[in-house]
This record gives C-alpha cells, structure tokens and sequence, in this order.
C-alpha cells in the first residue's frame, strides 16, 4: 500500500484517504483545437514502467489537487507537490535522480 502525503494540508496517509486521477503534466486542448489533438489529449496517455507522474485528490480530507512523483514497479513515493505547478520541483526531480540514476524522469509532455 502506498503513504501518501498532501502537500495542501500536510496530512500523510494510506492510498485509501486519496484517489488516483492519471496523468499529470498534460497539455489540455480545448475549442479551437484540431481533432487530432483532441483525440491525444482525452485519450492517449503514458503507462510507463518506472517514474510516473500523477493527479491525486486528497478525497476524504482536504478535497484539494496534488501532483505526485512514483515509480510503478516499486510503488515508491519520490513526493507530492502542489498541482499548480506546470513541472515537478528540482527537489522531487533531484531524489528521483538519487534513487534511480539510470531513470531520465520528466512530465510526460
């Protein structure tokens, strides 16, 4: 099981209290964009083996928005940042390298 931590209200817990939204770090595309990507953006993302970036809601608690950093062959956590940023914290960024040197980690887009 995974232990989580929101960066929104500081609360860590089991996966439990939170819920799982995909993909973080996608570009949205929206009217006036070409069916093409459309398509891309509501239907086609990463599954990758290793680092993986994602959208998780702190579902019983706060109810707030956080992006969060693992791997999914281990189910490490690397951390948990705000999800207003548009790219993973040098930090987040700087462990990931320290855990996993051979991973060249990063937003999926």
């Amino acid at each position: 099981m995974l232990t989580i931590h929101c960066p929104c209200c500081g609360v860590t817990a089991e996966e439990t209290e939170f819920h799982a939204h995909g993909e973080a770090h996608l570009k949205r595309f929206g009217p006036g964009s070409s069916e093409d990507e459309f398509e891309g953006y509501l239907f086609m993302r990463k599954n990758p083996k290793g680092v993986h970036f994602e959208r998780w809601r702190h579902q019983y608690g706060c109810g707030k928005w956080f992006h969060v950093a693992r791997c999914t062959m281990t189910l490490e956590v690397f951390g948990s940042y705000s999800a207003q940023t548009t790219e993973p914290p040098q930090e987040i960024m700087d462990i990931i390298h320290d855990r996993r040197p051979d991973t060249a980690a990063g937003p999926a887009r």
